[in-house]
């Protein structure tokens, strides 16, 4: 009576008392874990890095007037800071450094490539109407003939240069590309000539000569009107007044040649447009809606290499998993037979390519692969001529070796930790029932074998789906489609294409490349929840 009374009493939950002594040992270990001079300093020490930066961001978003983010990096460090000095905030100062670091690399990111898929933004619409007006002026620029001389001095402050006018009248006056002649506070004068002034540093002849080329581009607008010219310098010590060869009418939108007439007006696509269609470049950058979505699929220059490039990557994606798991799972099963002599040493020797950086195995295999002088021609082929980097079959199949060779490791490592999971009894009741070696892999092995690998076998599915480093490193997408309207090649595949759409080639659409981004997200995603669903059939034989 007296043993069942005791095991009644080990059931039942503990006293309100002992959950208060638990709680507070468990607090004073937390205390004393977190306490300590050497914790504080290194805390401290932490802190003061990071605001530091913050103080760094927010007075260089101060001068570029980025208010926004101003006061989102100011509001996260008073609260980072507000975490780490609080001593009962103990869940959240693990939490934030993860919480930070997924909102700037992961969601930011994310929010950024899709607000740019709704832009025109690429070559030749890089900035604001205002940036591009600017420039289009400054572009155009001629000095005038019996403009006077200024005396400048070159001047620097944070990393942009800018000129310190003498207008005749004997005024000084400071200004940068991006800022007009404005009166400068605290100038001094090196006989009729300012030299200096509050807030700038003034450049030495030495380094005006290191930077002369950064010195002559420099055209100050006289004015915020920017058809009042600009002054540029052709030595650093004098400048001159150049006017426009364009006009900006701002309140009816339109930019003129004076030189043919040519009208160009603002139309809604983001560039000063003519009649005939003829855009000024720059142009600015606008919200364009679903058009880069809609052209990604329907445009006809791009539709021919869109359906090549899409069809190879999912043969390239699907081959390469199909392989990769098939060799691995082979591999696994020769050397987990206990039979097998050395097996750990050969386990060891079939990890070493996943050991390996997988874009230098590539790099190695490419100078293999080479047709003149590559070792595979002319040290196993005897001095074989084969382009397996230039034929745009052979080049697919070199592609499908490589990733082979570069990802059954991992296959091989995860089929045998699958394996050996399997437990012993069940393979050994099937032997006495009289079942084949044939049969008890097919009706036993594989299916338990596939409720631990089927999600593994998604997840690298979608991995060589978007497998930029052993394309890019290995043939770089080549060879070309000469024929093709963007810079693309019989071995791309879309993440390869869409770098070459935003990265490469005479005129660069950030816009479209993010476009095509979210929709091989899209592709990827629904392919994953389809084939995780399907999975969890598998999870029956449990």
């Amino acid at each position: 009576m007296s043993i069942a009374t005791e095991d009644v009493r080990e059931d039942e939950p503990p006293t309100p008392t002992k959950q208060t002594k638990q709680q507070r040992r468990a607090a004073g270990i937390a205390e004393q874990a977190s306490g300590g001079i050497k914790m504080l300093l290194v805390k401290l020490l932490a802190l003061g890095l990071v605001d530091a930066l913050a103080l760094y961001a927010v007075f260089v978003l101060a001068l570029h007037e980025q208010w926004a983010v101003l006061v989102i990096v100011a509001a996260v460090t008073a609260l980072v800071n507000w975490i780490y000095f609080s001593r009962r905030k103990l869940p959240a100062k693990y939490l934030t450094p993860g919480v930070i670091f997924l909102v700037v690399f992961q969601v930011f990111v994310l929010l950024y490539t899709g607000y740019i898929a709704f832009t025109n933004y690429g070559t030749g619409h890089n900035g604001s109407k205002e940036q591009a007006v600017s420039s289009l002026m400054a572009s155009s620029l001629e000095r005038v003939e019996d403009s006077p001389a200024y005396g400048v001095t070159v001047v620097e402050r944070a990393g942009e240069l800018g000129l310190l006018v003498t207008d005749p009248e004997g005024d000084a006056l400071v200004g940068t590309n991006e800022e007009p002649l404005t009166e400068a506070s605290g100038a001094e004068f090196d006989g009729d000539v300012a030299v200096s002034a509050d807030g700038w540093n003034t450049l030495q002849f030495a380094d005006v000569l290191e930077r002369t080329d950064e010195v002559t581009a420099l055209a100050v607008p006289a004015s915020d009107d920017p058809n009042d010219g600009a002054i540029r310098t052709p030595d650093g010590s004098t400048g001159y007044l150049y006017v426009s060869t364009l006009e900006y009418d701002e309140a009816a939108g339109t930019m003129t040649d004076l030189t043919t007439g040519t009208v160009y007006s603002d139309t809604g696509v983001g560039a000063f447009t003519a009649d005939g269609g003829e855009q000024l470049l720059p142009g600015w950058q606008i919200t364009v809606g679903f058009d880069n979505f809609v052209r990604a699929v329907t445009d006809t220059r791009l539709a021919g290499p869109l359906l090549y490039v899409t069809a190879w990557t999912f043969a390239f994606a699907l081959i390469s998993v199909a392989s990769t798991f098939f060799l691995g799972l082979f591999l696994a099963i020769v050397f987990n037979d206990m039979r097998m002599r050395g097996r750990k040493i050969y386990r060891v020797l079939m990890i070493l390519p996943y050991a390996i950086p997988s874009f230098l195995s590539a790099l190695v295999w490419a100078g293999m692969m080479n047709e003149s002088f590559g070792f595979i021609n002319q040290v196993l082929l005897g001095g074989a001529s084969i382009p397996w980097l230039t034929d745009p079959l052979l080049a697919k199949v070199s592609i499908l070796i490589v990733n082979l060779w570069l990802g059954f490791p991992y296959m091989f490592l995860v089929c045998m930790g699958a394996l050996q999971s399997i437990p012993d009894d069940i393979q050994e009741a099937a032997k006495v029932d009289g079942a084949k070696p044939w049969a008890i892999f097919r009706l036993i092995k594989l299916p338990l074998l596939l409720v631990t690998v089927a999600p593994l076998l998604i997840a690298s599915f979608a991995f060589n789906f978007n497998n930029f480093n052993t394309i890019y490193m290995l043939t770089d997408g080549g060879p070309r489609d000469s024929n093709a309207p963007i810079p693309v090649g019989f071995t791309d595949i879309l993440i390869t294409m869409v770098y070459k759409v935003a990265f490469t080639g005479q005129t660069r659409d950030y816009g479209l490349a993010s476009a095509y981004s979210i929709i091989i997200f899209i592709v990827v995603a629904v392919i994953s929840i389809i084939a995780f669903r399907r999975t969890k059939s598998l999870e029956e034989l449990n």
